[in-house]
């Protein structure tokens, strides 16, 4: 079991929103304090990056602008040194159009990455799921 620092961001993702709590724990113990909820901001205007399939789902094209802009908001923090440690915990579609757009500062604090969804889970099952 990898501790998880004090201060540690840990951010809980799906395509539809983002929850970012800190760690408030001591030593091995994890306690989570939700800091902020991010949700899709002006979809239409902003668009996802890169080059998308022309058949893709509004659905789609939604969840990877929200990817995207999810990425900046972590992107900017990390150049900011608002954080030493990121925790992801997401769905395995979303980690992966997350990646590729997050800097090599963002990425060098990834200590953890969970590929399940936990976005509506209760706090104590988030907690639960980095305690293993």
């Amino acid at each position: 079991m990898q501790k998880i620092p004090a201060g540690a961001w840990v951010v809980v993702t799906d395509g539809a929103g983002a929850r970012l709590f800190h760690n408030m724990g001591k030593g091995a113990t994890v306690s989570l304090k939700q800091q902020e909820l991010l949700e899709p901001d002006d979809l239409i205007d902003d668009g996802p990056s890169g080059k998308r399939p022309a058949e893709e789902s509004d659905q789609a094209k939604d969840e990877a602008t929200f990817a995207k802009q999810l990425a900046h908001r972590l992107n900017a923090a990390a150049l900011k040194q608002e954080f030493t440690d990121l925790i992801l915990m997401a769905d395995p579609q979303t980690l992966g159009q997350l990646r590729p757009q997050l800097h090599n500062e963002t990425t060098r604090r990834i200590i953890k990455e969970v590929a399940k969804t936990f976005t509506n889970a209760p706090v104590e099952d988030i907690e639960s799921a980095l305690n293993h």
